[in-house]
């Protein structure tokens, strides 16, 4: 069986990055797993997602998920009122929300999610493992 061993985001400013990442992964379970001057990581089980500081001469690009490369970060939890508890909670942080309007089935009639952005606009998503079974994503 395969599974991602860690994923390595660099990012444009990392005291907001690490705001923002921070409280969320440990929403879903991650717990703190390194910190060092230029990035940080936290780790679930045997995955880690590790977030480093963008080197000054590569910031004068933005990132934008339609281009070549990482569209977006998906996430499972439980239940579809995990979801609902996380977007009041987006919302109330003034986290920029996505597909609001076919919200909370933006993937599809049996995924419940919510998608939204990072302060690098990475778009993030969190989706219901039930009352859906296995998550389905639809494009």
């Amino acid at each position: 069986m395969s599974i991602i061993h860690h994923i390595e985001i660099n990012v444009s400013n990392l005291a907001a990055s690490k705001q923002f990442w921070s409280w969320l992964l440990e929403k879903l379970g991650f717990s703190k797993y390194q910190e060092w001057e230029q990035g940080f990581s936290y780790k679930e089980d045997d995955t880690y997602i590790v977030f480093v500081q963008t080197a000054e001469r590569f910031l004068d690009g933005s990132y934008h998920r339609g281009r070549t490369g990482l569209n977006h970060l998906a996430f499972a939890v439980d239940t579809k009122h995990q979801v609902d508890e996380l977007y009041k909670e987006l919302q109330s942080r003034g986290i920029p929300l996505l597909y609001t309007e076919r919200h909370p089935f933006a993937g599809g009639k049996e995924h419940y999610a919510v998608f939204f952005e990072d302060p690098d606009r990475i778009k993030v998503e969190v989706a219901a493992r039930s009352p859906f079974g296995q998550t389905k994503h639809i494009h």
